[in-house]
């Protein structure tokens, strides 16, 4: 999803020589493939959007290939990069990268200063540990590697999957059957309370870019060597029971909706400081409405 929203920016500015691969065609997870794609393709800029992600349920039920997965991919591609003589690349995280009870919005410095949310501690895990091999290269290597830390993400190219997607393409997909079999209740796991933020992903594919393409001087300016991340995000959130009506009202569902509170919540808020992008100049443009009905399309053509 992020990869594509990514090339389509790309190619708004008029970037014609971008490179990418699917997963059919490179696993990044096998260093050997990684290796030689880079030696082949002599890339002067990565965005390594590539990852394996997923909701409360995939978390909890696959942390192994969670953490596994996403080391091996950014461990492979940030070597192999620095082998091969690239210079400037941009790493993608995930504001699951701090505390579960940090303090409201989360800010930057929150970094490894509290105890994770449990049921997505392998994920965020390997988001830490790409944050610091980019800090590390840079240290050793003198490259211009960065990090940028996402909110919640969703629109075109999103997994729907029932089980082991994301909130609201899990929410978008289980309206959307509810309306077509007349289903009086869409019941939603949880209480409803928790607290989330939430960015269109062609909001995210700019700000990418924009991280990308700032002079280092600049982006040094809200960044140090030991703290080189910058959080992503639209500055506000909703419950996930307010969340909810949301995506029904986008689907067309006519019935009511409970809550399972025996489910897990998971953190009980995470809402982004992103106040240093926005001294660089990005902010994002794409409200939840807007966003939701551009997903409620995308999910329609599938």
């Amino acid at each position: 999803m992020v990869g594509s929203a990514i090339v389509r920016r790309l190619a708004e500015q008029g970037q014609t020589n971008i490179v990418t691969r699917t997963h059919a065609e490179l696993d990044l997870t096998n260093q050997a493939e990684v290796q030689a794609f880079f030696e082949t393709e002599k890339l002067d800029q990565v965005y390594l959007a590539a990852a394996k992600v997923g909701g409360i349920h995939a978390n909890n039920t696959y942390p192994a290939e969670f953490i596994y997965q996403n080391l091996m991919v950014e461990a492979n591609v940030v070597h192999s990069a620095w082998r091969q003589g690239v210079q400037k690349l941009l790493f993608l995280g995930s504001s699951c990268i701090y505390p579960k009870l940090a303090a409201q919005p989360m800010a930057e410095d929150a970094l490894l200063t509290g105890l994770l949310e449990p049921t997505n501690e392998p994920y965020a895990i390997a988001k830490i540990a790409g944050i610091k091999l980019c800090e590390s290269y840079n240290r050793q290597y003198g490259v211009d590697y960065r990090s940028v830390m996402p909110t919640n993400l969703y629109g075109p190219g999103d997994n729907y999957h029932p089980e082991n997607s994301h909130v609201i393409p899990a929410l978008i997909r289980r309206f959307h059957e509810a309306k077509l079999s007349h289903a009086p209740v869409v019941t939603i796991w949880g209480s409803g309370k928790p607290r989330r933020e939430f960015l269109y992903v062609d909001d995210m594919a700019a700000a990418s870019v924009h991280v990308m393409e700032l002079p280092k001087a600049v982006y040094d300016q809200q960044t140090s060597p030991m703290h080189s991340h910058l959080n992503v995000g639209c500055g506000d959130d909703i419950t996930i029971a307010e969340l909810a009506l949301a995506v029904s009202k986008a689907t067309g569902f006519q019935g009511s909706i409970d809550f399972d509170a025996s489910k897990p919540d998971g953190s009980p808020r995470k809402l982004m400081d992103s106040h240093r992008l926005k001294a660089l100049g990005w902010q994002a443009k794409v409200n939840l409405d807007q966003g939701l009905a551009a997903a409620y399309e995308d999910f329609l053509r599938l």
